[in-house]
């Protein structure tokens, strides 16, 4: 069945519509309770095969992908859960690479529904406590999906935070987590120190802990939480890292140092050095949960194809040429900085303009700042959140970085699109190349699903 066909869609709009009565990915009650009780009702489906947990500020989902395709690459059958989604829901839940289908994604909910009921009046008994959020039924809809696949393993990437994260209620064996920056900390926590002490309780009792490179703070909350779950511990740049990279047509070609041994001629199809880290730190995990180290290398061949193979929507994704339009789903500011460094590293532009789209809860100041250096012109516009940030606000926001002659305001994404466009092909010389002007649509995941959508891209 086509992921589009439209009584498959129906029905799944009916589910979302369903599932939006609960409470939004934006609100957070820290605990395990809910989901573990549903979980129970369902016969535990998370303890029905092997789990490697993705936390982390920026890269959980890039990490998350690239794992899967090369378990998927070396004959392993896997269920892979990511959010948010950028354009359709299904995206989250994936077997062997894939998205679910929408007629499958319903079949699950409407297994599924028949408990949640059950959960909520236990949970609000005493008229104080809360419903099943929707990210809660939607991780038990992933572990219940891959339990009925069935999975060899699953590659479960958290929502927000990590110990009290609903995917938590599995034991992950291996736990991966990716750069820690400062994002949702109304819920996280004030500073850095705090937020990365949430997102170590994904290292569990025994288990192995793959840490990228990480701010001298956070390595030592990681590093305490390792110690104390007597947990395996291999770190980005000591025992595995990038030993080397290239710039490539369509990404880089990179040598990567695993766990182990060299693996070299890898080409990657993506851009910029996090995306390079990013892959050593999924080589890396992938090596541990096979037993792979000094003594035992994987398939070198079959690494290199998993990486040539792997996709990664609306991440520095080329959706159209002459002019080069990317989208990129930089949400806070250290994903701009990985942003603005690969845009200026790899690529030459003549005249680069930015659209922009931020959801209010966001640093926009701190992303304007670290694309002001890369972007001769913004276009600030909006998206379909009820958690966008206004044109008018953003608008103000991006004056006082760029300046009022550098800001263009348009408050529909489709005409923001349209008038950067126009303004990337600008030039005093009418003979310069179109291929010298690029447009890169970001500060949101709702927007830069939203660019795809636009120009025609499929959910992926």
């Amino acid at each position: 069945m086509s992921v589009l066909d439209p009584a498959a869609l129906e029905d799944l709009h009916q589910v979302e519509s369903e599932l939006d009565g609960r409470w939004s990915e934006a609100r957070i009650d820290p605990s395990l309770d809910r989901v573990r009780a549903l979980l129970d009702l369902l016969g535990d489906p998370q303890r029905a095969y092997p789990v490697i947990q993705v936390a982390g500020t920026n890269g959980k989902s890039s990490v998350t992908r690239m794992v899967d395709a090369l378990l998927t690459g070396l004959g392993v059958r896997t269920g892979r859960f990511t959010s948010p989604h950028l354009q359709l829901v299904t995206e989250r839940i994936g077997l062997d690479g894939v998205p679910v289908d929408p007629a499958r994604y319903v079949e699950v909910y409407r297994d599924v529904e028949p408990y949640l009921a059950m959960v909520d009046d236990r949970a609000t008994t005493d008229g104080e406590g809360v419903r099943l959020s929707k990210f809660e039924v939607l991780t038990a809809m992933a572990f219940a999906a891959f339990a009925d696949a069935p999975v060899d393993v699953a590659v479960v990437e958290t929502g927000m935070g990590g110990g009290w994260d609903a995917t938590s209620v599995a034991d992950a064996r291996i736990a991966v987590i990716t750069p820690i920056g400062l994002d949702h900390q109304e819920f996280l926590g004030p500073d850095l120190v705090s937020i990365a002490r949430e997102k170590a309780g994904i290292i569990k009792p025994g288990s192995i802990a793959l840490l990228a490179e990480q701010d001298p703070e956070a390595a030592r909350v990681l590093l305490e939480r390792a110690a104390e779950t007597e947990s395996t511990v291999a770190r980005q740049g000591l025992e595995f890292g990038v030993l080397d990279r290239d710039v490539a047509v369509g990404g880089q070609v990179l040598r990567l140092q695993g766990l182990g041994g060299v693996y070299d001629e890898v080409f990657l199809p993506l851009h910029g050095a996090h995306q390079a880290a990013n892959a050593a730190l999924a080589l890396a995990a992938v090596e541990a949960f096979l037993g792979a180290g000094a003594d035992k290398q994987l398939d070198v061949e079959a690494i290199r194809a998993a990486f040539a193979a792997v996709t990664v929507p609306g991440r520095l994704e080329r959706v159209r040429s002459a002019p080069t339009v990317f989208v990129d789903a930089a949400h806070n500011p250290h994903g701009a900085q990985a942003l603005a460094a690969a845009l200026q590293d790899e690529f030459g532009f003549r005249r680069l303009i930015g659209v922009l789209g931020v959801l209010e809860d966001k640093d926009a100041t701190g992303i304007l700042t670290a694309l002001e250096p890369v972007l001769d012109e913004v276009v600030v516009t909006t998206n379909s959140s009820p958690r966008a940030m206004s044109p008018d606000r953003l608008t103000e926001l991006a004056a006082d970085t760029f300046g009022d002659d550098r800001v263009h305001p348009a408050p529909r994404l489709d005409d923001a699109i349209e008038l950067a466009v126009q303004l990337a092909e600008q030039s005093d010389d009418p003979s310069e190349p179109l291929s010298g002007a690029g447009v890169v649509a970001t500060g949101s995941v709702v927007t830069a699903g939203e660019v795809r959508a636009l120009f025609g891209k499929e959910p992926a």
